[in-house]
């Protein structure tokens, strides 16, 4: 790849990753809030230590393997289509399966500003990691750089919605985010390698702060 479509493919990548994309993940927490209601998480530490085991053995980790493979088979619909019915599945509540829902569909709405065969080969409903896997893949994002913004995105949206919750200060979450690199980094390499025999969680009380935001009376976000 030239110099020239190396940062074409950068600058594509910071706009679907950047907060202004309109996916509207500003709106979901994945269960953070409920863990902060119950005090499972209080402050900055436990944010941080919330967040890093999320990467290596929660739901971030699931959407690691899961964009990894999307971004391998981009141009085999059939894949495209199981890999997308297995992530769904994956959900381990209705909020988190309505939260990946939602986002796959608003991400394909959008980078559909920058054509491509990709779109006609996506099924109509698929987890967010799919669709953007399948997208970077398709537009030539080599898939550390990809997997690694996506990671990064998620873990700022968490740290955003951990402010808003008063768990921690901005000061704080700048320090956790500088703080999980090496996180990030090692996740990526293990997932740039992973197969869909990798996935699975071992996060039980994020599962359970999940569900239990379904009925919790008075919140800030969907999920």
């Amino acid at each position: 790849m030239s110099a020239g479509s190396q940062t074409q493919a950068l600058l594509r990548l910071m706009a679907w990753m950047s907060p202004a994309f309109p996916i509207g993940g500003f709106a979901y927490s994945g269960g953070l809030e409920r863990a902060v209601h119950d005090r499972v998480v209080i402050d900055a530490r436990g944010l941080r230590s919330w967040l890093a085991t999320l990467l290596r053995h929660g739901s971030f980790w699931n959407d690691a393997v899961l964009f990894c493979e999307a971004w391998r088979r981009h141009e085999d619909q059939q894949a495209l289509q199981e890999v997308a019915e297995l992530g769904l599945a994956l959900a381990g509540s209705a909020e988190r399966h309505f939260e990946t829902l939602s986002l796959g569909k608003a991400f394909v709405a959008g980078a559909q500003a920058w054509p491509s065969e990709v779109f006609a080969r996506l099924p109509r409903d698929l987890p967010f990691p799919v669709a953007v896997g399948a997208v970077a893949g398709a537009h030539g994002v080599a898939v550390s750089d990809a997997l690694a913004a996506y990671l990064q995105a998620g873990l700022s949206q968490a740290v955003s919605a951990a402010i808003r919750l008063g768990a921690c200060g901005q000061t704080e979450g700048v320090a956790i985010l500088a703080g999980i690199e090496q996180d990030v980094l090692d996740t990526v390499t293990q997932a740039a390698q992973s197969t869909l025999d990798d996935l699975g969680t071992a996060t039980v009380q994020a599962e359970i702060c999940s569900l239990r935001h379904e009925t919790q009376h008075s919140r800030l976000f969907r999920s």
